[in-house]
């Protein structure tokens, strides 16, 4: 059975059959698919977007350590395991005293292990590309990132808001 969005996937190929465009805004093939005849998704009720906003905002909290002066995440996502409801998430404030230690970890591994998973697929993508292009320079991304990493923590405030 095919799902959502292998359906989706199609769409967008034919989409891009259909106008011969290479590089597509989803706003576009969404407008097509409407036009096409697609059903239109039933809107989030309004607790749940306001759940999605009070999250991206609290995402978003960036504040300054006193000594070292470096930003750092005030709240962390942290997975609620055992619910029925997928990417269900608890928020948990950094510098909050009651926060428990095998929280942060959770939250922390949980980040990390999301960027593991972002760079074996972006491994494989630089992989895919190069074995179908073997007469242009193979494209080499790094995944030492220790030095990007030391250069950030110690660049001027400045350059560190540009970074982020």
């Amino acid at each position: 059975m095919e799902t959502k969005h292998l359906k989706m996937q199609r769409f967008i190929r034919f989409y891009k059959d259909q106008t011969g465009k290479t590089e597509v805004s989803m706003r576009e093939v969404a407008q097509f698919a409407e036009k096409s005849g697609w059903t239109l998704p039933v809107p989030m009720n309004a607790i749940d977007l306001l759940a999605k906003e009070f999250a991206q905002a609290a995402r978003e909290e960036i504040r300054y350590d006193k000594k070292t002066k470096k930003p750092y995440r005030a709240n962390h996502a942290v997975p609620v395991l055992g619910t029925s409801q997928p990417h269900l998430w608890n928020w948990i404030d950094i510098d909050d005293p009651r926060t428990p230690r095998k929280l942060m970890v959770k939250s922390l591994f949980k980040r990390r292990e999301g960027m593991v998973a972002d760079g074996v697929q972006l491994s494989f993508d630089a992989d895919h590309w190069n074995s179908n292009h073997p007469k242009e320079e193979p494209i080499q991304i790094p995944m030492d990132f220790t030095d990007d990493i030391l250069w950030r923590k110690n660049a001027p405030p400045e350059e560190l808001d540009k970074a982020s």
